[in-house]
């Protein structure tokens, strides 16, 4: 392309102001951009002048709606929930405050390259899906049907977990009124969140996370005044925590304990394919990880454990039910908040519905992207004119609701079986995670692609997919250690452990069977399929906010002052035109 075209080029979009339509600057713009965000490839070239032709045609889809801010919230959310409010008391209880840190820094750890890999992943392809979509295109067509399908039942199974426990944390405000009533209400309620547009998911999930964030920072503030006697009059300092120190046998059990808190993270993965600027808003998201982990997880465990002796009996307990012993309580108890228990029981509450708003949606969207690779029945790629794939919404409710019914019948074997099989399902999604990213950059360095096609580059490769997956198959396998050393050892208890991985190998097989799958060769692997579409809104937000006078305006910048002259004419051009 010469100098003068592009100037043309440049002037023509110019001219037409800031009310030009995106459809008119489409075919422009992506003449400028061409060479710097697209592979020179005819192939991919024509798909993208297919695609801009027929925009005007195209059946309702997924609408890129979530905003930053709702990203990060998304980020923030998914790793705090019971797992930090209750199950951290067990797990210091088990290990000693030095082995529970040991072990969530570990993890933690594993748990960051991991996202790292499926940032870079997510930025370069931002589709709905995610990680089984990237297994299916990267490795094989099998393990991404496997994986869909055990992240879709998953998280269908979470939404039953999760009406159960708010059911459960209701009782302790309103004994008297069933439980099945108010798992009604959470599941109506988190439908409505999700069945008329992703705004309602993604703000939802802004002001839950929100509510969890504030909540664990006023928790460190506290233990911090609590510790060192401002409040509560008792001084504490590091004693509490040297007394318990590191307790060797309970370390792994707390490694385990720790990895299942953490599931979830991946969540903006799925989310990408809604975000309105996944290139830009996905890596910021992702680069708070490490300091997410560090704040919830880490700070929040030493705070604990300086304050709360580790072979207290409170500890041992993590029931739901019983909220007054969540080590968080005990906590605000000893600052001298005598309603501590019923605002951890409403910020639990807030966890659980949090939660389960995110396992319907998740699984939605893992259905939607299945039913697009039809690896599902076609009725379920239909999306509603507001961008929502209602007949997977829908499912996902019925399914939520039948496995939550199976807890209220019988003495809940059905229920437990349910939950084992589903329970190994997020470590099975990491898994993939860490072998597809392997593989993408494998192939992109195959086919003579530069890494610098990459929005966000993940670091330390290829120590990170590798550590990622041993220790996620770490794990995996040492998950049954309690049911392995039990006395006596019973063989339902070990079968329990580990029947999610057949689950996911009957997948595998059926699918291979059926179809005939083979793992694609780096050479043949597709890095191009999809990305056509996000370059194109990429590249229309960019124009848009080009004209945006707001954009990038705040009164603490000395820039804002300087651009109001140039405001005021893109004011008044607009008005006129």
């Amino acid at each position: 392309m010469d100098g003068k075209k592009k100037g043309k080029s440049t002037d023509d979009m110019r001219s037409r102001g800031p009310r030009a339509s995106v459809t008119d600057i489409k075919m422009d713009t992506f003449s400028l951009h061409d060479k710097e965000d697209i592979p020179e490839s005819s192939s991919m070239a024509s798909a993208l002048d297919g695609t801009i032709r027929s925009s005007v045609e195209e059946s309702p889809k997924l609408q890129r709606a979530l905003k930053a801010r709702h990203l990060t919230m998304i980020s923030l959310g998914g790793t705090i929930g019971t797992g930090l409010f209750l199950a951290s008391g067990a797990s210091i209880a088990s290990a000693g405050p030095g082995g529970a840190l040991i072990s969530y820094a570990l993890v933690g750890i594993m748990v960051f390259f991991m996202m790292e890999c499926l940032g870079e992943m997510a930025t370069f392809l931002p589709i709905s899906g995610s990680f089984n979509n990237y297994a299916g295109r990267f490795i094989d067509p099998a393990i991404g049907f496997a994986l869909g399908w055990n992240y879709f039942y998953n998280w269908s199974v979470t939404l039953a977990v999760e009406l159960t426990a708010g059911s459960m944390v209701m009782q302790f405000w309103l004994p008297d009124v069933p439980n099945y009533v108010w798992s009604i209400v959470f599941l109506l309620l988190v439908m409505s969140l999700n069945v008329f547009s992703v705004k309602g998911y993604g703000e939802a999930e802004y002001w839950f996370a929100l509510i969890k964030v504030l909540v664990v920072i006023v928790f460190v503030i506290l233990g911090i005044l609590v510790d060192t006697a401002v409040l509560g009059g008792v001084y504490y300092g590091v004693e509490v925590f040297k007394e318990g120190g590191i307790q060797s046998t309970g370390i792994l059990t707390t490694f385990l304990t720790a990895s299942f808190s953490f599931q979830g993270t991946e969540l903006i993965g799925v989310a990408a394919g809604e975000s309105e600027n996944p290139r830009r808003n996905v890596p910021r998201a992702i680069k708070q990880v490490f300091w997410r982990i560090l704040l919830f997880y880490i700070l929040s465990i030493f705070i604990i454990g300086l304050i709360i002796p580790y072979n207290d009996p409170s500890l041992l307990k993590n029931d739901v039910s019983d909220i007054t012993v969540s080590p968080f309580t005990l906590v605000f108890k000893k600052a001298g908040l005598d309603a501590a228990a019923h605002f951890m029981n409403a910020v639990i509450l807030t966890t659980v519905l949090s939660a389960g708003n995110s396992g319907l949606y998740a699984s939605s969207r893992t259905l939607y992207d299945l039913a697009l690779e039809r690896k599902a029945p076609q009725f379920f790629a239909k999306v509603t004119r507001f961008g929502v794939p209602i007949y997977c919404v829908l499912l996902t409710s019925v399914i939520g609701m039948l496995a939550f019914l199976t807890s209220l019948f019988g003495n809940g074997v059905v229920y437990s079986w349910l939950l084992n099989v589903s329970g190994v399902a997020g470590l099975i999604a990491w898994l993939g995670i860490a072998a597809s990213h392997y593989r993408f950059r494998k192939a992109l360095i195959a086919q003579g692609r530069s890494e610098d096609e990459l929005p966000f580059k993940a670091r330390l490769f290829p120590f990170g997919p590798i550590f990622t997956f041993v220790v996620c198959l770490f794990i995996l396998i040492g998950q049954g250690y309690d049911s392995w050393f039990a006395q006596p050892v019973v063989a339902a208890d070990i079968i329990a452990c580990y029947i999610g991985i057949p689950v996911f190998f009957v997948f595998y097989i059926g699918y291979k069977v059926v179809i005939g799958s083979k793992i694609i060769p780096l050479m043949e692997v597709d890095l191009d399929s999809g990305r056509e579409e996000i370059i194109r809104h990429t590249m229309e937000l960019d124009e848009v906010k080009r004209y945006d006078p707001l954009e990038g305006v705040s009164i603490i910048k000395p820039s804002t002052w300087k651009r109001i002259p140039h405001n005021l004419r893109s004011w008044r051009d607009a008005v006129h035109n």
